[in-house]
């Protein structure tokens, strides 16, 4: 239980219904939805189509998105990949031959082919009740209306706001200015859009005039992207990866997301004793941060394109965890694997929804970075990710760029199955965090006994590619032990991702977590 004399926040308890995620505003719209009798995918890709206007510079109509769901009443767990694939003129040769070695953020180059609206329109039609009309009402509604931009995102839209092109500032700013917390953002060309869907599904976003303006304004600024490109564009469904820590069994999408990161993380921390340090003292943050740098070269060695790799077994297997855990010095920092040309960063949006018959989803949707390329289609203001800067342009790499190939994502949904039920989902935003934040959260929950909202509270660091980057909410005292380890110790600017989660309780009551890093809240019913 918490101090209540402490600052914080309650759990959510409710038995009907439950929605967690970074807004209020879509938290309501997927609970009015769920009361009105849609389930919880309907629910979910509502809540998720909304917080593109609530939160534009995380993710959008131009992104991609990775689905988790347990059926009613099922142990099973679904899998849906919505990331999109590489033009299929992109070539990793021609761009090397003009000296190009790393993909830009704000390049055409960097714009993979959007998939999130397919997987939506199929998770609607295939496993939803109410229908695609339906579900898109709420944000069609806050598009036109506006929104009341919110603190966080006020602060996230002003640092990410020079990575917009002309014609996205005309869009995203307001009089030529990032808004401040209050004003009302509006996206009519969006509400256009969302209504052509509503009436004629994804064949009015992959083609004719909406289609037609993605691949004109690519073209325009030199990109290779054709309207056979987003004709193509299909979500597919996959198998879940799962490994087990302590006896709980955390399942993840399979690659290209980089989810098995976390269940390698999670193996090589099975060979120390977590649970006997001080959760929030140097010696946990040192063994975590030295267990993600190997965790995550071997993401950078392996993970891509579900078809062009093949390591994942050898990535999950126990004894490459033991030989890992074995190069791991208790009290000294190792230098940061050489990192490779994969841009990693820290824009997304996750939202997670449990109904009266216990259908869970877990649903992670991005367009990348902030404001992800920063280019807007010129007639609808579409804002284009730029997931092709998660290719390299290494020779021969399994994660090289090449024509209709999917890239490395960094955005992971997560699970978390007990005695072979769904017992919480849950997701961490944050980019490459995201693996180390799964872990983080299911070692709270295991070794601590906190309760989910504990779990996600708790201060967060990050070794990231050299950088380890300890929160305000650790001491003084634990960034100088750090720093004596051999870690280049610094506190980030910005906290450390945002995290959402549903415990399934076992009596049948539904715990709602939502991190305070976020403007969100969880909301039942």
């Amino acid at each position: 239980m918490r101090d209540f004399q402490a600052p914080g926040r309650s759990a959510v308890l409710a038995t009907n219904g439950m929605c967690a995620t970074s807004h209020p505003l879509a938290a309501q719209a997927a609970i009015d939805i769920l009361k009105r009798g849609g389930n919880a995918m309907d629910a979910a890709i509502a809540g998720a189509v909304l917080l593109g206007i609530c939160e534009p510079q995380m993710t959008g109509i131009g992104g991609d998105c990775f689905v988790l769901y347990s059926p009613p009443g099922s142990e099973d767990i679904k899998a849906i990949n919505g990331s999109g694939r590489a033009p299929a003129l992109a070539d990793a040769d021609k761009l090397r031959s003009q000296g190009v070695t790393e993909i830009q953020q704000t390049s055409p180059d960097a714009v993979t082919i959007p998939a999130a609206i397919d997987a939506f329109c199929h998770l609607a039609d295939t496993v939803g009740n109410i229908g695609l009309d339906a579900i898109l009402q709420p944000a069609i509604h806050y598009a036109d209306a506006g929104v009341p931009v919110a603190p966080r995102v006020a602060f996230d839209w002003s640092k990410d706001a020079p990575a917009l092109n002309p014609r996205a500032r005309e869009i995203y700013l307001l009089d030529g200015k990032p808004p401040q917390p209050g004003q009302i953002f509006r996206a009519p060309g969006q509400a256009e859009v969302l209504r052509r869907m509503a009436q004629h599904g994804p064949e009015a976003f992959y083609s004719g005039e909406v289609a037609e303006d993605m691949v004109a304004t690519l073209n325009r600024l030199g990109g290779v992207h054709t309207l056979e490109d987003f004709a193509a564009a299909r979500c597919t469904e996959t198998t879940p990866v799962s490994g087990a820590y302590k006896g709980i069994e955390l399942v993840e999408h399979p690659p290209n997301g980089q989810g098995a990161t976390a269940i390698l993380m999670l193996n090589i921390l099975s060979h120390f004793d977590i649970a006997g340090m001080d959760p929030f003292a140097a010696q946990r943050a040192h063994i975590e941060a030295e267990a993600a740098k190997l965790a995550y070269d071997a993401r950078n060695r392996f993970i891509a394109d579900a078809d062009h790799t093949d390591r994942l077994d050898h990535m999950l297997a126990p004894e490459t965890a033991a030989k890992l855990a074995a190069l791991i010095d208790p009290n000294r920092a190792m230098a940061a694997p050489a990192p490779i040309s994969e841009a990693v960063h820290k824009d997304t949006i996750y939202i997670t929804v449990v109904d009266k018959d216990r259908m869970a989803v877990s649903l992670i949707y991005s367009i990348f970075h902030g404001f992800g390329s920063g280019i807007a289609s010129d007639r609808f203001g579409i804002l284009l990710q730029n997931r092709g800067q998660g290719f390299t342009l290494e020779k021969g790499h399994p994660n090289e760029l090449g024509g209709g190939k999917r890239p490395m994502h960094t955005i992971i949904p997560g699970m978390l199955r007990e005695n072979g039920r769904v017992a919480m989902p849950f997701g961490v935003m944050g980019g490459a965090y995201q693996p180390y934040g799964h872990a983080r959260v299911l070692s709270n929950l295991c070794d601590f006994d906190m309760e989910p909202q504990a779990a996600l509270d708790g201060p967060r660091c990050f070794s990231d590619n050299g950088d380890m980057k300890v929160e305000r909410g650790y001491s003084d005292t634990v960034r100088q032990q750090l720093s004596d380890m051999g870690h280049n110790v610094s506190v980030p600017d910005t906290a450390i991702g945002g995290a959402q989660a549903i415990r399934i309780r076992e009596d049948g009551v539904l715990e709602g977590a939502s991190d305070p890093r976020k403007d969100g809240c969880a909301l039942g019913y």
